[in-house]
């Protein structure tokens, strides 16, 4: 008759060869799994072509319409704030999109550059009232998503979800400052004279902080 001895030397082995397979098995289905797996850089061509959302893609693609409806409706400084000091609200709804808190207005005007701070300038514009500040971004860092929101044809049921849609104006924003701002140099620009067609959300009438979609110096 064995003892217990040999019952459990025979099993040790039995069991080590079980682990053992169990741990090869594994290994094969990784390594298979890893075969199997292609890693798709987010905003690729591949991602997009698989239906993911590209912010880069969706923005260039975005910008050069927003362009044209904003310069297409830019309303004169002097016109604009005359009919804001009348009646904000009107002049709200007459020349803007509505946008949350505040309506988005396109505007276009020349002026003289002042002091700026990180890449935000204001500007000296003729024949607006002297209590009006008028401000515009030019980078690096463009802020907000008046852009975004320019025509009213961009709306976040369109997207997935909030993230998606705060990338969309993101993006936007970018594909307007390699379009318009690239050439110009915005570390520099006091003292000289800017030709300025941009949006700015209509929340302070005295303080407008305009995203330009076309900027040249002159």
């Amino acid at each position: 008759m064995n003892s217990q001895a040999d019952i459990r030397a025979v099993e040790r082995p039995r069991k080590g060869r079980g682990v053992a397979l169990a741990i090869a098995a594994a290994v094969a289905l990784v390594g298979a799994m890893a075969l199997d797996t292609t890693v798709v850089p987010i905003g690729s061509e591949k991602a997009a072509s698989d239906g993911a959302f590209s912010a880069e893609r969706y923005g260039a693609e975005q910008f050069p319409s927003i362009q044209q409806s904003v310069e297409s409706r830019a309303v004169e400084a002097t016109t604009l704030a005359t009919a804001i000091a009348e009646d904000k609200a009107a002049a709200g709804e007459k020349y803007g999109v509505s946008a949350g808190i505040g309506p988005v207005i396109p505007v276009t005007f020349t002026g003289v550059v002042g002091e700026g701070s990180s890449g935000i300038y204001e500007v000296d514009v003729e024949g607006v009232p002297d209590e009006l500040t008028i401000r515009v971004q030019t980078g690096p860092a463009i802020n907000g998503t008046d852009l975004r929101d320019a025509t009213g044809n961009i709306e976040f049921g369109q997207f997935t979800n909030q993230i998606e849609y705060q990338n969309a104006g993101a993006a936007i924003n970018d594909a307007m400052k390699a379009q318009v701002l690239s050439d110009i140099d915005t570390a520099d620009l006091t003292g000289k004279t800017l030709s300025v067609t941009g949006v700015f959300k209509l929340i302070n009438p005295k303080n407008w902080f305009v995203t330009p979609v076309r900027l040249s110096v002159q």
